[in-house]
């Protein structure tokens, strides 16, 4: 296993890379995060939206580390989200680890599954794509 050396905007802990282009993000969620300033005032709900963005950097930083002999590239762009699923809801004080592994590459675009999970139960899951450019 090897540790990225890359910190993104919303994993806390960098991602943890594996041989097989798979790998993890962790995520600390704190109550003083400015999404729970308004969703919702008397319940706070860690967006969803913001799940899949951590899942689609998450990949992102494993497609970057994985690409091997050649000039490494300087930005990576989100394509798609398909089959996503939100299964229940994250709160203050959870650790969200963002499980993150290839289901396919096409020249500078690969393709990943990913799930959220916080205390080993799955709270989020989709697919995402990227492309990896100059």
């Amino acid at each position: 296993m090897e540790e990225a050396p890359v910190k993104i905007a919303l994993v806390d802990i960098n991602v943890i890379l594996k041989t097989d282009y798979s790998g993890i993000g962790v995520k600390n969620v704190t109550f003083n995060e400015p999404p729970f300033q308004g969703h919702f005032p008397d319940r706070p709900v860690y967006p969803g939206v913001m799940l899949i963005e951590a899942m689609a950097q998450t990949a992102g930083v494993i497609g970057i580390k994985s690409v091997e002999g050649t000039e490494k590239p300087r930005a990576v762009y989100f394509l798609t989200i398909d089959k996503c699923k939100f299964r229940k809801p994250v709160m203050p004080g959870d650790t969200i680890e963002y499980h993150m592994r290839s289901i396919g590459r096409r020249k500078t675009m690969w393709w990943f599954h990913g799930e959220a999970k916080v205390n080993g139960t799955i709270v989020a899951e989709a697919d995402v794509g990227a492309m990896l450019t100059d």
